[in-house]
């Protein structure tokens, strides 16, 4: 027999105090920037073109999206720096504390690898005081991919002995004496779009030229312009004029631009129109090394593939003290160069990008804006939602 005992029901809880609507737009907004913090990092990233290396190609005030997965996003390789509270672990009060995660480097699967003639974001490769993903964001035209030999004759692109295929729009640097610098050649100076950044104007000023002494401009153009500006009757010589430097300033003969003085035991003396013949490295090559090709694998031995006890000594690579006499390459390598051909510091200055480097591939551009023009013609509309090409 059951006896009947009366029982009281537990208080009900208060009902949640609902969210202030303050409190509603600091989710939203901190919802709103972690989603957009992810696009950026795996999908897709916007860039602008800040200097003319790139001309006429891409042009100075070019808004562009990079795709990053073209190629696949990669973890970061700066260590995540994780706040430590007495939330997390009980006993330490109110102080802070921090922890640095470093993730293992991965690069998620793509669309397509690295393409000859892909218009590539990357990181620079000669800034080592920072991580990979915090240095500048280099923009250039691959035009030698990993496993390919590279030479550049009289300008022309060659790789493994044949003309390569030539993408977007390569400029040359001329020097154009005129008999008379005046009104009418500006004038055709800006309808063929020769821009100099240096002026105020944007429009190549008129020089004597310290080689011959002649009065004209100095301009960086396509092929097609330089042969209308040759059946000009004004025009009197059109002459390519640059691409020749100092020695030691290309690699490899300066074996590590930018970070140390290495310099190659057997200078090779190429310029910016005559280079090579250079080999790109490939994932998994062996290479026997010499003082003939040491400083062309030097950084990739002793930063890229961070190997632990490289030195330099007189043109040879050492580990731990001892001549390395071979090396197996663990990733693949590109060699890149700016469209503007005679003014782009790109890998014949500081050699090879390494695949880990590579950020993304541009698309397209979705804003240009002419830094010389006035309010009512800044916009370049004609290049708006433009595919690179």
């Amino acid at each position: 027999m059951f006896s009947s005992r009366s029982k009281r029901s537990a208080p009900a809880a208060p009902p949640a105090k609902p969210k202030s609507n303050s409190r509603e737009w600091a989710n939203s907004l901190l919802f709103a920037v972690v989603v957009a913090t992810f696009i950026r990092w795996s999908a897709v990233e916007a860039y602008v073109i800040p200097s003319e290396s790139m001309e006429h190609s891409l042009l100075v005030g070019d808004y562009l999206f990079v795709s990053k997965l073209h190629y696949g996003p990669i973890t970061p390789q700066t260590p995540l720096q994780i706040p430590l509270t007495h939330q997390t672990l009980p006993g330490l009060g109110w102080q802070s504390y921090s922890a640095l995660i470093q993730l293992p480097t991965y690069r998620f699967p793509g669309f397509s690898s690295v393409q000859r003639n892909d218009v590539v974001v990357f990181h620079v490769p000669h800034e080592q005081q920072r991580p990979a993903d915090l240095r500048t964001h280099l923009i250039k035209r691959c035009v030698a991919v990993a496993g390919d030999t590279l030479e550049i004759r009289q300008g022309q692109v060659f790789l493994n002995g044949r003309p390569g295929a030539v993408g977007g729009q390569p400029q040359t640097t001329y020097f154009m004496s005129v008999a008379n610098p005046n009104d009418e050649v500006r004038q055709a100076l800006h309808d063929q779009q020769v821009v100099d950044y240096s002026q105020p104007d944007g429009i190549p000023a008129a020089v004597t030229n310290p080689e011959t002494g002649k009065v004209g401009y100095f301009l960086s153009c396509p092929a097609s312009v330089a042969a209308y500006f040759r059946q000009q009757p004004y025009v009197q010589a059109l002459t390519v004029a640059g691409g020749v430097l100092p020695a030691n300033t290309l690699f490899p003969d300066a074996a590590d631009f930018h970070v140390s003085e290495a310099l190659s035991a057997m200078p090779r003396g190429w310029q910016l129109d005559s280079y090579g013949p250079l080999p790109v490295p490939k994932k998994g090559q062996t290479i026997k090394l010499t003082p003939a090709n040491a400083a062309v694998y030097y950084k990739i031995i002793a930063q890229y593939e961070h190997n632990q006890g490289i030195t330099w000594q007189k043109g040879i690579i050492y580990q731990h003290g001892q001549p390395l006499a071979q090396y197996t390459i663990k990733q693949n390598y590109y060699f890149m160069m700016g469209d503007n051909r005679h003014n782009s510091e790109d890998s014949r200055f500081w050699g090879f990008v390494p695949e880990d480097h590579i950020v993304g591939k541009a698309v397209f551009v979705w804003l240009s804006l002419d830094p010389y023009a006035d309010f009512l013609h800044k916009v370049r509309w004609n290049r708006l939602f433009q595919p690179v090409s």
